[in-house]
């Protein structure tokens, strides 16, 4: 049905809905809900943000809640890797490590399970959008004290404008599906 990875992305693009002032006014929300109810784009989605790390050695793929986790999962099948959550506080049962990223209005934290990553493992960082980049970095940082590598980001929209990027790319590549 699909000639190409284009026709493909171009399915998957008509299927993120555009929500004017959510959650609050001057945003314009990227909803991937209805790419998620359509099993076409959910299955290509998820094969597309798995093939740019399919030559690469990956043991763990890192999914940033909430959004992150629906795709992670699957990028970490197709990888044949592990997955691993990375929650905002309070959220993990066990013995957990933290980072702290900037907001435009203040400061976050994201936590993970200490015995998640192993020294040397490698790592792929997925979320569903990478705006300023300060939940991958803080991830990243995560990786980094337990003695991972992260390999590659893992993107299904980028909203080039607020330049999160730059805070990756010294880390390693991305991959993004969508830019806007």
């Amino acid at each position: 049905m699909y000639t190409s990875d284009q026709d493909i992305l171009n399915l998957i693009e008509s299927q993120i809905r555009n929500v004017p002032d959510f959650p609050k006014t001057g945003i314009q929300f990227k909803d991937i809900t209805p790419l998620l109810g359509n099993a076409e784009t959910l299955r290509q989605t998820s094969r597309l943000l798995a093939k740019p790390f399919s030559t690469e050695e990956v043991d763990v793929v890192i999914g940033l809640e909430s959004r992150g986790f629906l795709f992670g999962t699957q990028i970490a099948m197709e990888l044949n890797a592990g997955f691993v959550p990375v929650r905002k506080p309070n959220k993990l049962p066990y013995h957990k490590i933290q980072a702290t990223y900037e907001l435009e209005y203040g400061t976050d934290m994201v936590e993970m399970h200490s015995d998640a990553i192993k020294p040397g493992d490698r790592v792929v960082i997925h979320d569903d959008l990478i705006a300023t980049g300060g939940t991958s970095a803080a991830a990243t940082e995560l990786v980094e004290k337990l003695g991972g590598k992260v390999v590659g980001y893992s993107f299904i929209i980028e909203l080039a404008f607020l330049n999160g990027r730059n805070k990756l790319l010294k880390h390693a590549p991305i991959h993004t599906l969508i830019t806007y």
